[in-house]
């Protein structure tokens, strides 16, 4: 019979295998003085943007935390998500701002905007056209707690500061801002050949997966192929006369993509 173990011994043996709780936070930057608020940034005249002061010796500016909502296909409802979280938190004192939201002309998702306070758009030249993009700089000079930023896969205009809005994207965390986002699985690099083979149609808009893993939260927006269906041919998504044309081809073809997942979750 094997002889029991004093009980110290044992609460010392659980103690020995803990983390350090301090070393969770310094490494997580949960410390005070890693949730220091950053110095606010002055915006002068003629759009010209004061830099920030640098923060004082000690405290480290936190990094902001990355959310993202990852659907299977468009029109899962992963926007009109992204604008609920906006608002749950807006209700609860956090200063929100949507930096950049697609709506496509879905009534729903443009209702759903509401009061939240939205950036205004910047102005790039192409070819002799106007194309609008989020002002990257400004969201950082105005400093929100929480930006919203849709379709964190999207190319940007030629021109602009960034190639890809992922970058701007990090732009905005490392100045200690949170930000929530949107991303079709389609749009994940590892599975563009993938994408490719079922679908017919090489997805060009690609997301290094790195940035995902990089992520602090996601939360999958599920919808059944039912259901999609449903949305779609009510017009929630696509215009009448695209309807038929999504319905027979690329759209639903994404939602058996994910159909591992959404096994393995049930």
């Amino acid at each position: 019979m094997m002889a029991e173990r004093p009980h110290d011994e044992e609460q010392r043996e659980r103690e020995e295998g803990r983390p350090d709780p301090e070393e969770l936070l310094r490494r997580y930057g949960l410390r005070d003085s890693d949730l220091e608020a950053p110095a606010p940034v002055a915006v002068s005249g003629a759009g010209s943007v004061v830099a920030p002061q640098p923060a004082a010796a000690g405290y480290a500016q936190r990094r902001g935390r990355l959310r993202v909502y990852l659907a299977s296909a468009a029109g899962s409802g992963k926007t009109y998500a992204m604008l609920n979280e906006g608002h749950r938190r807006e209700g609860r004192g956090t200063d929100v701002m949507v930096g950049y939201v697609e709506t496509h002309g879905r009534p729903e998702t443009e209702a759903q905007i509401g009061d939240l306070a939205v950036l205004p758009r910047k102005q790039v030249e192409y070819r002799g056209v106007t194309l609008e993009e989020m002002d990257t700089d400004a969201v950082i000079a105005r400093h929100p707690k929480v930006a919203l930023v849709d379709e964190l896969a999207h190319t940007n205009v030629p021109g602009s500061k960034h190639t890809k809005r992922y970058q701007d994207v990090l732009e905005i965390l490392d100045a200690g801002i949170d930000v929530v986002t949107t991303l079709n699985i389609q749009h994940l690099e590892s599975l563009n050949d993938l994408v490719a083979s079922i679908t017919g149609v090489r997805v060009r808009e690609t997301l290094p997966d790195w940035v995902l893993d990089r992520s602090d939260e996601v939360e999958l927006v599920d919808i059944s192929p039912y259901a999609l269906r449903q949305r779609m041919k009510h017009g929630n998504i696509y215009p009448r006369e695209r309807i038929e044309t999504a319905l027979n081809n690329f759209f639903l073809s994404l939602i058996h993509i994910s159909e591992p997942t959404r096994q393995a979750e049930i």
